[in-house]
């Protein structure tokens, strides 16, 4: 008798968990459809504002009757703010409902983010001024750090000995760098890749994805390419930067759970910042110094016809131009900020980030392009860093773990 009632006690407990998971099972289910109608909401309004910011739909793969239904009906900035912030409030509502999975915890904290990063971009395009770092916090939730003259006193000292000479040190480094311009004859030969020439752009390269796992890849030969932007270049838009990054978002996000937003890329928002910072990031994790030193000795320097002798002090010299990166994020936010004009902002860009003149003059225009954005460059290059290498020795799987989740600059800051 014992026997018996333990048994069906065994038997009422089993289908009690069987009850209890499907009810979470239909929870889960309930919770994913209304995800999924917030989201839809989202790509459209993502869509309405592309129909009033030429740059800021950087790609587009979803339901092409939705794109042309925000062709054929071009909504009011009004009306598209109005809808934001009513789809604020909802995801606000079902964002109170807990969930178990950490993907669908990212999946809500992401959407809610980038949502707040259009609505920003709306009041921009209805005449909003924010300064620099509020601009760069509303739409890329981060705040690059300030610096001042002195802070790149030390590394241009240290040019100073590494290019002795006459004259200014941009003219000295200027006329060092020459030495090391692919020719354009030899561009085919240094770029064995699915790229497109292309002039008249504020930009050095740029990825164009077009999804189902595809991309056209663009460089600008409106100024000289030095030999080092060959690897730079197809990395960053390529392997294992913009083109895997979206492969991976199409692939894991978009095709295997459905999640909609994914489908569309919203260039100035948080995503912006996690995409240039592992392009750039990707770069050493594809080619640390070491290899690709001897890489290019070995490949490239040939192609392009230039002594290989000469590629260790190349590097040198620019792994100290590049700790004056930051010059150019300094150069913008005063510039911005309406403390310098454009003919200061090159100025400062040729004295503090030795850029050439013609380069400084291209740099202020993508600032007047792309404002704040230049921030996602060099801060997202080193909190990807930070982030990634805080996590284990395993770089890349720590890489392609980032690039296949949705997860927030905010998100990256590393406690030590």
């Amino acid at each position: 008798m014992r026997h018996r009632e333990s048994s069906l006690d065994s038997a009422a407990r089993a289908a009690l968990v069987v009850a209890v998971c499907l009810a979470l099972l239909t929870v889960s289910h309930a919770q994913d459809r209304s995800m999924n109608s917030l989201a839809e909401q989202y790509v459209r309004l993502v869509l309405a504002v592309g129909q009033h910011d030429a740059d800021y739909v950087d790609a587009y793969y979803g339901p092409p009757e939705w794109r042309k239904e925000a062709e054929g009906r071009k909504l009011p900035l009004t009306e598209i703010a109005s809808r934001a912030a009513a789809l604020s409030r909802d995801l606000a509502v079902a964002s109170q409902t807990p969930v178990g999975d950490e993907m669908a915890q990212l999946r809500r904290q992401y959407l809610t983010r980038q949502l707040d990063a259009l609505r920003a971009r709306v009041s921009m395009l209805t005449g909003t001024k924010l300064r620099f770092d509020e601009e760069s916090k509303a739409l890329y939730d981060a705040t690059a750090p300030t610096h001042t003259e002195a802070d790149f006193a030390d590394v241009l000292a240290q040019l100073q000995s590494k290019l002795p000479g006459n004259g200014p040190l941009i003219d000295r480094y200027d006329a060092f760098r020459s030495r090391f311009v692919i020719p354009r004859e030899r561009l085919d030969a240094v770029f064995k890749a699915a790229v497109e020439y292309v002039t008249g752009k504020s930009w050095s390269g740029y990825n164009w994805y077009q999804g189902n796992y595809r991309s056209l890849i663009q460089v600008n030969t409106d100024l000289p390419i030095y030999v080092d932007r060959a690897i730079d270049l197809a990395c960053h838009e390529g392997y294992p930067g913009h083109h895997v990054y979206n492969v991976l978002l199409e692939k894991n996000l978009l095709r295997d759970r459905g999640w909609i937003e994914f489908s569309v890329y919203p260039l100035f928002s948080p995503q912006s910042l996690i995409a240039e910072g592992t392009a750039n990031y990707g770069i050493e994790v594809a080619f640390p110094p070491a290899e690709r030193l001897q890489f290019e000795r070995r490949v490239l320097f040939p192609a392009a016809g230039l002594n290989p002798e000469n590629a260790a002090q190349y590097y040198d010299v620019m792994a100290l131009v590049d700790k004056l990166s930051y010059a150019g994020n300094e150069a913008a936010r005063r510039y911005l900020d309406g403390k310098i004009d454009a003919k200061a902002a090159a100025d400062w860009l040729e004295k503090y980030g030795l850029y050439s003149r013609l380069r400084a003059e291209q740099r202020v225009r993508f600032v007047d392009q792309y404002r704040s954005y230049v921030i996602n460059y060099n801060l997202g290059k080193d909190m990807v860093a930070a982030y990634i290498e805080s996590r284990g020795p395993d770089r890349w799987t720590e890489f392609a773990r980032l690039i296949s989740s949705p997860r927030l600059p905010s998100s990256l800051t590393v406690t030590r």
